[in-house]
């Protein structure tokens, strides 16, 4: 079983983004490429959703876009930042580790924040520049 496994049943808005990432998959393409994500297709999800560019050699990733609902509470900027260059606020607890993770797998991953102010975060990989070069990530606030 791999880290950050992502379960059958998924929370509405976590599903609906799966399915929007499962329907930008070309053929057998194993994931989609970054060029045919589009954030205005995404619907209601997209103010939860945020992305993060991969880099490598070496590994670093970057917040791309980062939306509304995201930034609220007094949350600094964070489009431009890096991972690892500072604490990041909740929903972003461990995300260095989970977006490690995901580039790895060339898989969706999950993870489950618990505590008063409970969520659950979706990244899901996609390609381009032969490699996994931009993570789409969403957060669900039950």
């Amino acid at each position: 079983m791999q880290p950050y496994s992502v379960p059958q049943d998924l929370p509405p808005g976590l599903e609906r983004a799966r399915a929007y990432w499962r329907s930008l998959i070309r053929k057998a393409a194993p994931m989609p490429f970054w060029d045919d994500l589009a954030p205005t297709d995404m619907g209601d999800i997209v103010d939860d959703a945020f992305t993060l560019e991969a880099f490598d050699k070496p590994e670093r990733f970057r917040f791309a876009l980062v939306g509304e609902s995201l930034e609220g509470g007094g949350v600094r900027e964070l489009e431009g930042t890096f991972l690892g260059e500072g604490p990041l606020p909740s929903p972003f607890d461990f995300l260095l580790s989970q977006a490690s993770a995901t580039v790895e797998a060339g898989q969706p991953t999950l993870y489950r924040g618990d505590g008063p102010n409970r969520y659950d975060r979706l990244l899901l990989p996609m390609w381009g520049d032969g490699r996994t070069g931009l993570l789409l990530g969403v957060i669900d606030r039950p």
